[in-house]
């Protein structure tokens, strides 16, 4: 994946592998979003537009895969839901995602989308579950243009000898902001 960065074809690469990751790839987009910032530090605000937008294109048709194809009319998994529990993800995963959505909406889909959660297994289920499409595809801008904004930021600020940093840091950070986020409006709601 990392020699895209030096491809004239490195930002058509982005679009396509953050638009795979967000159905069906297993490979996240930030580790060329990553390289194509390093190589153009001061474009790295347009790899991150281009990223979110590729993400969030693939995160729609990863709902209309759940929403349209998981599922014969008798409710039985179809092939292709059998494919990706065989290949991609667990029924035990997929159907504890789908009992959070009852709970959580908005954050599950904002949660998976900031951390190193398998954001595809959420774009499914989303669809599986027909939660709010409006609310889901908010949710995922915010929560991806966060992730992939806050990578081409810190790139742009400070350059290569950040990489490190993101490299050994950034899911942990993610979470650890995720938690926060969630923790206090959960303190927020018990408040009121």
């Amino acid at each position: 994946m990392l020699s895209w960065g030096a491809s004239r074809w490195g930002m058509l690469a982005l679009f396509c592998f953050a638009f795979a990751e967000s159905s069906f790839f297993p490979i996240p987009p930030d580790v060329l979003l990553i390289a194509l910032c390093l190589g153009a530090v001061a474009r790295s605000f347009r790899f991150a537009a281009l990223c979110t937008l590729g993400s969030i294109c693939g995160a729609a048709v990863g709902y209309a895969i759940g929403f349209f194809l998981w599922q014969n009319t008798a409710g039985e998994y179809t092939a292709l839901a059998q494919f990706f529990f065989d290949h991609v993800f667990s029924v035990e995963a997929f159907e504890r995602v789908g009992a959070l959505y009852d709970r959580y909406n908005f954050w599950i889909v904002f949660t998976a989308g900031f951390t190193p959660l398998p954001y595809k297994l959420f774009t499914v289920t989303g669809g599986l579950f027909h939660i709010n499409f409006a609310l889901f595809i908010l949710a995922s801008v915010i929560s991806r243009g966060l992730r992939f904004f806050l990578i081409a930021g810190l790139i742009w600020r400070f350059g290569a000898p950040i990489k490190h940093f993101i490299d050994r840091y950034f899911n942990l950070l993610a979470v650890a902001f995720t938690v926060l986020l969630v923790g206090s409006f959960v303190l927020l709601s018990y408040l009121a």
